[in-house]
């Protein structure tokens, strides 16, 4: 640059040369940085999306260890309430069982929300084929046999193979009733 005395102001020209280069320099490198934030935005959009599925498999298991509590408080009160047939009769009430507001197990009942232990017992009251038989027997029931009289039962360390043939028929008796019992109950 001449000024009008003739000299060459080079102050402003060695800034106007490092002005040029700036402005190159930015120009050559700009593709570059919006490359990185392109790249960049891509991994943070990866990040939030895989965040968002691990909050919906949060929820969702939270939801199925409360259902999973829910049966077990469930089958639990069916089961201290003397239900034999306890996953039946879960299966008839599951439906009509949920959490209340407050957390509690509740139903329907006529009077509004009731808790699920006194719905339950009325349930029970109202269905006792869920309860054991009062009474032992019915068709085909046979009673046990009689223990034959011969002293008692019989100590198994005294089995061997010099008893008396007497004793190794009450023995023998003894196996077979007890045998005969267990296969009953099975």
């Amino acid at each position: 640059m001449a000024q009008n005395d003739g000299t060459v102001d080079v102050q402003a020209l060695v800034k106007e040369a490092i002005q040029e280069y700036a402005r190159q320099d930015i120009s050559r490198k700009e593709p570059a940085y919006k490359a990185e934030l392109v790249e960049e935005r891509r991994k943070r959009e990866q990040l939030e999306k895989r965040l968002n599925e691990m909050a919906e498999e949060n929820k969702r298991n939270r939801k199925i260890a409360a259902e999973a509590e829910r049966g077990s408080s469930i089958r639990s009160e069916l089961q201290q309430l003397g239900v034999t047939k306890v996953d039946l009769a879960f299966k008839a009430v599951q439906d009509e069982i949920y959490r209340g507001e407050d957390g509690r197990l509740v139903a329907k009942g006529d009077q509004g929300e009731i808790s699920a232990k006194e719905y339950l017992t009325g349930f029970v009251n109202e269905n006792p084929e869920f309860l054991p038989a009062r009474i032992a027997g019915g068709s085909g029931f046979t009673a046990p046999a009689k223990t034959q009289s011969g002293g008692g039962p019989v100590d198994i360390d005294k089995i061997s193979p010099s008893m008396s043939r007497d004793e190794l028929e009450r023995v023998r008796q003894e196996i077979l009733r007890v045998a005969s019992q267990t296969l009953r109950s099975v």
